[in-house]
């Protein structure tokens, strides 16, 4: 009786488990703001829309949290004129956080424009697509159907 309970109790958990190993790894765990100066640069490519393709080169802070924050910030970025019209090329995208105030200056500058791909999707869509498919995904090919039992036995 005991080892049927058991049985059914590790039955019960087992979608739990699966459920369990489904979950995105966690964040990092120091959200705090950093006590000493930061400086990170990263070397972006720029769609003709604006949107980061992709990081081409960092020098990453000496925080790996905020640097982590300042990653995600560099890949969201949109790069354009005053006027709203955008270059395509490559940029650098330098950080500095002073801890007295607390802020982050960002500063942008073209390295050079073309290069890249000007169609290129940006980073976000990239990854928002993939999230997608990861939530949703495709439906699997039905089985091809079995032929008519009837044809199988009238070959012999």
């Amino acid at each position: 009786m005991r080892l049927s309970g058991a049985l059914a109790l590790a039955l019960a958990l087992l979608p739990l488990s699966a459920a369990a190993q489904q979950v995105p790894p966690p964040m990092p765990k120091s959200t705090a703001a950093p006590k000493t100066p930061q400086h990170a640069e990263y070397t972006v490519e720029v769609n003709r829309k604006g949107q980061v393709i992709r990081v081409r080169s960092a020098k990453h802070a000496s925080d790996p949290s905020f640097d982590a924050r300042l990653y995600g910030n560099a890949l969201q970025v949109f790069i354009r004129r005053p006027d709203g019209t955008a270059l395509a090329g490559v940029y650098l995208l330098t950080y500095d956080y002073d801890p007295r105030t607390k802020k982050v200056t960002r500063h942008v500058a073209l390295v050079h424009a073309g290069g890249v791909d000007p169609d290129a999707l940006g980073a976000v869509d990239v990854l928002g697509q993939q999230n997608a498919k990861a939530l949703h995904p495709a439906p699997a090919t039905p089985a091809s159907p079995l032929p008519d039992f009837s044809a199988i036995i009238q070959k012999k």
